[in-house]
């Protein structure tokens, strides 16, 4: 599924000055390569089915073990370690060192010796935490992203001087110590630093598992068609505390969701919602759903953020409208596209807006191969859409109780006819600060 920087921005994939982004929400890496790995997972969508099942099958095998996964003693300092003993220029070890020799360099080279012996535990704690994460993983039933990874640490830690690493006891044998360091620097370090690159995908795959199980994600069902189909059933925004379930189906025979209400009712924080529940499907993790059902789309685009260009001269209204040029003439192509529209036109007088919606609505609505949600304070245009039978139309109540509000975020079928503007302004005591005014 194709999206544009933009569209990552808009639903939040990354951390900003105001706020914490989807990813680090999602978090829960061990090590700094790993989240380098989970970071590129979560920001390239997958575009075949075949391979976000195959995503999914693996990630339901995480969360089978990810109690083993989570006791893993491999830590980032683990990796950090491995990483400077590799860097680091030692006094030579020799290639056969016997006892003697051992103590000998281990009077002569302090400093040298106890950075190799503190290396080498963390090197055995790596190689034998990998060894049984074969034993556990490598029963597990054929995956083409998990198999594969079992061959190859299996063949990593096959080495006759790996057999006994699990029973490797070198605290108080500067002979076996020095025969590892020597073996993990000279002989083993190409294959170490591989296992390392490893050990970070099976990190990146024990973070989303593990992101799944906390946030109570539910993995989609996908259905094979040529037509767009998406529903989804209790959706929540992963990030909010004390979020509020909402269901929306869009397909190609109602394939436009016109939605209403007042400031704050929930409008934005809904389509951020489904367009991160769909962004989610497609990278192949579960979804923050109880149930979702949908197609493989081709793209996901998004006009939830502009912004004027002061130092090129646009104004906000100026780039809302390429936004929404550009959007158009990128789905045009008759493939499965996912638009998201929050506020159009609110860069311009309310006659214009208007007049600006209604063309762009009636025209986005021809495309039934693509699904479209748009948001607007404008209800009065709802009439002129009605004769659309593919526009459905839903709106977030606010209730109104001797001038306190109330918000429901809950999605109801109509149009909001709410007016609470002047209300915000009156309880906020702006109205009695400039009745005061000289």
């Amino acid at each position: 599924m194709q999206v544009d920087k933009i569209t990552l921005q808009d639903i939040g994939l990354f951390d900003s000055e105001e706020s914490e982004g989807l990813i680090s929400h999602l978090d829960n890496c061990k090590t700094n390569g790993g989240r380098f790995l989970f970071e590129q997972y979560l920001s390239l969508p997958l575009a075949s089915q075949k391979a976000i099942q195959a995503r999914q099958a693996a990630l339901a095998i995480y969360l089978q073990k990810l109690q083993f996964v989570a006791s893993m003693k491999i830590t980032n300092g683990t990796t950090l370690v491995i990483d400077k003993f590799f860097e680091t220029s030692f006094k030579n070890i020799p290639v056969q060192i016997s006892l003697p020799g051992a103590y000998w360099y281990r009077f002569v080279n302090k400093s040298d010796y106890s950075l190799i012996k503190y290396s080498v535990e963390h090197l055995v704690t790596f190689y034998q935490n990998l060894i049984d994460w074969v034993a556990v993983f490598e029963a597990s039933p054929e995956n083409s992203i998990i198999s594969p990874l079992v061959e190859k640490i299996k063949k990593g830690t096959n080495h006759p001087a790996l057999a006994n690493i699990q029973q490797a006891t070198t605290s108080n044998d500067p002979q076996a110590l020095l025969a590892l360091g020597y073996f993990f620097m000279y002989q083993y370090k190409n294959n170490t630093r591989s296992l390392l690159d490893y050990f970070y995908e099976i990190d990146a795959y024990y973070s989303m598992a593990s992101a799944i199980e906390k946030h109570h994600f539910e993995f989609p069902t996908w259905v094979e068609s040529h037509l767009p189909f998406f529903e989804v059933t209790d959706a929540i925004h992963p990030m909010l505390s004390n979020p509020i379930q909402n269901s929306i189906t869009l397909s190609n025979e109602t394939n436009l969701l016109f939605l209403t209400g007042a400031n704050m009712a929930g409008k934005s924080t809904f389509i951020k919602t489904v367009g991160i529940v769909l962004y989610l499907a497609h990278v192949g993790m579960g979804a923050p759903a109880k149930k979702t059902r949908l197609t493989i789309m081709d793209g996901l685009v998004t006009n939830l953020t502009i912004a004027d260009n002061v130092t090129k001269g646009e104004s906000y209204f100026f780039n809302e409208v390429q936004r929404i040029k550009n959007t158009i003439e990128k789905i045009k192509d008759g493939k499965k596209y996912f638009v998201l529209i929050d506020e159009l036109f609110k860069g311009t007088n309310i006659q214009d807006a208007m007049k600006c919606s209604i063309q762009v609505i009636a025209g986005l609505q021809k495309l039934r191969t693509s699904l479209f949600i748009i948001s607007t304070h404008l209800y009065e245009i709802s009439d002129h859409l009605k004769q659309y039978p593919n526009i459905q139309f839903s709106y977030f109540e606010t209730e109104v109780n001797q001038k306190e509000l109330l918000f429901h975020y809950q999605l109801k079928k109509g149009v909001s006819q709410d007016r609470i503007g002047y209300l915000i302004l009156e309880r906020e005591g702006v109205v009695a600060l400039l009745d005061q005014l000289q």
